[in-house]
């Protein structure tokens, strides 16, 4: 059986506005979108300290996790890009590249188009290596990571859950 390629679609990446963390409360408000980022929405101030952070990030470091357009309509989708590792535990002082998307944008090819186009501020910033943490039961993910080229190089149980998750690298 032939494999179709089907082109991915034109995205938009911005850094985070304070506007944008109403945006992600709104389209990640989803229990299916939260499943395995500790299975319920977050509330709205969580939304507000994480949009910051990533305004520092972009401004110390040169990349952050922007915010995804669509740019079709202007419509924000999720977010999509890279910061440091926040935890003390898996890959710490690491680069993770990371995405989330409303549930209405699954399966349309925005994760992998606004991953492959965080990857290039990334480069652009000097970072040699990034890395994806992924559970093991989040197939759409784990097939994000192997359309960016990313290897599985270690199996991790996240402490607070106890959920296996797979540390991916890519170099580039």
């Amino acid at each position: 059986m032939k494999s179709v390629h089907t082109p991915l679609p034109a995205v938009e990446l911005r850094v985070p506005t304070e506007e944008d963390a109403l945006h992600w409360h709104r389209v990640f408000n989803d229990p299916d979108v939260m499943e395995f980022h500790g299975g319920a929405p977050a509330e709205l101030s969580e939304y507000d300290e994480l949009t910051a952070r990533q305004r520092r990030h972009h401004a110390e470091l040169g990349f952050c996790l922007f915010t995804l357009v669509d740019p079709a309509d202007g419509a924000v989708i999720g977010f999509t890009g890279a910061q440091p590792w926040p935890n003390d535990w898996g890959p710490a002082g690491e680069i993770e590249i990371g995405w989330r998307l409303g549930r209405a944008y699954w399966g349309k090819g925005y994760a992998t188009a606004a991953a492959q186009a965080a990857l290039e501020s990334v480069r652009v910033a000097g970072v040699r290596h990034v890395v994806a943490m992924v559970d093991a039961r989040n197939e759409r993910s784990l097939a994000v990571t192997r359309r960016l080229g990313m290897r599985r190089a270690e199996t991790v149980i996240t402490p607070k859950r106890q959920r296996t998750a797979y540390c991916h690298r890519l170099d580039m």
